[in-house]
């Protein structure tokens, strides 16, 4: 423990900003973390004890982690700017944990769950949204990218766009998907239309297309299904 020490009673190459250069992120203690988070201390307090009082206060990083505004300016040496500060960090770190949970759903879906999941993605929209899934050589869902909104035709689904993405997300194959607003799943004459010049620009593209979906909030059309019916 540091007690009642300021950083400048620290040796330059022990202070937290220095071991982090030095020797990276991971290997700074919680302590040198919150000091290096805080910035500086307040009026007659240094950052130092400040740290100290707030590990003190909430025991552990997960009570920390739910504290609210109100908890963190209770603590003298917290105010508006610092309690803001870290509660900042401690959305960022809730919104990494929450996408990488996300993608790791998506990483193990399959084409079975497919259409259900775009049904809860998109087809509660009352516009058209296009989607692009990007598929492994194995069929597993890469990622799911919406690419434009608006009345599906052959302006808004131009292969150029749909591809950029395959490429991008390194698909060895793409379902592409829209869903209707009006509830109604039954492929129009421009779905048609779309769906044929799509699927010829896959071949061209050596990434196949190998469905697409129309979607509402409850049913499906599938025109691979439809083909093998």
């Amino acid at each position: 423990m540091r007690k009642n020490l300021t950083l400048r009673d620290i040796p330059a190459e022990e202070r937290p900003r220095e071991r982090l250069k030095l020797l990276g992120v991971d290997n700074l203690s919680t302590l040198e973390l919150l000091e290096l988070i805080l910035g500086r201390g307040s009026q007659g307090e240094s950052v130092v004890v400040t740290a100290q009082k707030i590990l003190a206060n909430f025991g552990t990083l997960t009570k920390l982690q739910s504290a609210s505004f109100e908890d963190l300016i209770a603590i003298k040496g917290i105010g508006n700017a610092k309690a803001c500060q870290l509660l900042a960090c401690f959305a960022l770190v809730k919104r990494i944990s929450d996408q990488q949970n996300k993608d790791a759903q998506i990483n193990k879906l399959t084409l079975d769950s497919l259409p259900k999941l775009l049904q809860q993605k998109i087809g509660h929209y009352n516009k058209e949204h296009l989607v692009v899934a990007s598929l492994d050589t194995r069929n597993n869902l890469i990622a799911m990218d919406v690419i434009a909104i608006g009345t599906l035709n052959a302006n808004l689904a131009h292969p150029r766009e749909i591809f950029e993405m395959a490429i991008r997300r390194h698909a060895a194959k793409i379902i592409i998907s829209h869903n209707h607003p009006s509830g109604k799943v039954e492929p129009s004459d421009a779905d048609l239309i779309v769906t044929e010049k799509i699927f010829s620009a896959g071949k061209l593209f050596d990434i196949p297309v190998i469905d697409h979906l129309i979607v509402s909030n409850d049913n499906y059309y599938s025109f691979a299904k439809s083909k093998t019916a």
